[in-house]
């Protein structure tokens, strides 16, 4: 019989958090919640806390917290939290720069990581991979594509020709620039085959969701970006593709869950049956399509695999840029094409820093959110 997993969830009351719960729920013999962390919604995490009662909890406001929830928890940090002897392994579904010190913490703790926060590795994938090697750590991908190279590689001692990045385009994939021009706040958040959060939903409109995954993929296979290639496959059924030196394919195909990255995350190695996951009908698939991304449409997928590329300080400025520029968006300051037009000037006035420490990542991140605001004059 296999030992019930600790888990902490920082993030429980997002989009990846929830649907981590979700699992939870469904396999109670496997996974026990030691641990939630939580920002704004406070009636939902007071909600959670009732349910799973963790022994250790973080909010934003903890005196708010302390008044809605009855059950007894210690109040602890997202850092102590993530590298909790107690802890087995840590859902890092926080999102933005945010995810980055705790991410940081567990991977200096020796944790098993499961990792949905892109940001933390496009940020500073050169420190926490050498921390997560130097302590023996282990980063498990939640996103379904990183998730799904994993799976493909499971096992394979053979190298590796590319890594297939799989995007569905989004809603805006066949768009002209006029019609880009015009996009609102809601037809931006409509995405055609994933629930997700406003953040996550918006990076994937202008397809910079996939850019950050390039780099991400970079460093959690250690692989060149040469070897990395992205198609758009608006089906979202073939989650992502490696390719090895002999010309073999091997792909990772399911519905479009993430419920289930999140579930094989946390099993990891086992693989575990759960009922509330759908299965593909095959009767239904009357076929799947791929093809180039078009940079012009998304000069976004463009920029940032650029500032993965010149590496430095570029891909901290390219997260926090972005961050404020799609905050601005989502407020109705900015148009939805300015986006790129911001992070693309910010990442040109930017003087990066090589190899640089966790404080220069840092001071990189501020002085970006400050050139946004700059740009677009204080908005």
């Amino acid at each position: 019989m296999s030992v019930m997993k600790q888990i902490a969830i920082l993030g429980s009351t997002g989009s990846i958090g929830r649907q981590t719960l979700e699992v939870i729920r469904a396999l109670p013999h496997q996974f026990q919640v030691v641990g939630l962390t939580g920002g704004k919604n406070i009636d939902l995490f007071g909600k959670q806390i009732n349910e799973f009662k963790p022994r250790f909890v973080y909010f934003q406001d903890g005196e708010a917290l302390t008044r809605l929830s009855s059950t007894k928890y210690e109040f602890l940090t997202l850092e102590d939290i993530a590298c909790h002897p107690e802890v087995d392994i840590v859902v890092i579904a926080t999102s933005g720069g945010s995810g980055l010190s705790p991410t940081l913490a567990a991977a200096r703790a020796g944790k098993n990581i499961a990792l949905a926060n892109k940001e933390s590795l496009v940020m500073a994938g050169e420190i926490i991979t050498s921390e997560a090697r130097l302590n023996r750590a282990q980063i498990f991908p939640i996103d379904s594509e990183h998730s799904a190279i994993w799976q493909c590689l499971n096992g394979e001692r053979q190298p590796v020709a590319r890594l297939l990045l799989t995007a569905s385009g989004g809603p805006f994939l066949h768009y002209s620039p006029a019609q880009l021009s015009e996009v609102t706040v809601e037809q931006a958040l409509k995405h055609p085959s994933w629930q997700m959060g406003k953040k996550v939903t918006i990076d994937s409109a202008t397809l910079m969701n996939k850019g950050l995954e390039v780099i991400e993929a970079h460093w959690l296979f250690d692989m060149p970006f040469d070897n990395i290639e992205v198609l758009i496959h608006p089906q979202s059924i073939v989650h992502s593709m490696v390719e090895f030196v002999d010309g073999s394919i091997k792909a990772q195909l399911s519905y479009p869950d993430m419920r289930l990255p999140i579930q094989y995350a946390l099993s990891y190695p086992e693989r575990l049956p759960n009922p509330q996951l759908a299965r593909l009908d095959w009767s239904t698939i009357k076929n799947l399509t791929f093809g180039q991304p078009d940079l012009a449409i998304f000069p976004c997928l463009r920029s940032a695999v650029e500032a993965g590329r010149q590496g430095g300080t570029y891909p901290a400025v390219l997260c926090a840029a972005d961050e404020v520029a799609v905050e601005l968006f989502l407020a109705n300051k900015i148009k939805f094409i300015d986006i790129a037009r911001i992070v693309g000037q910010a990442l040109e006035q930017h003087q990066s820093t090589p190899h640089p420490t966790l404080e220069e990542i840092i001071a990189a991140d501020s002085w970006a959110r400050e050139k946004v605001l700059q740009l677009v004059g204080g908005a």
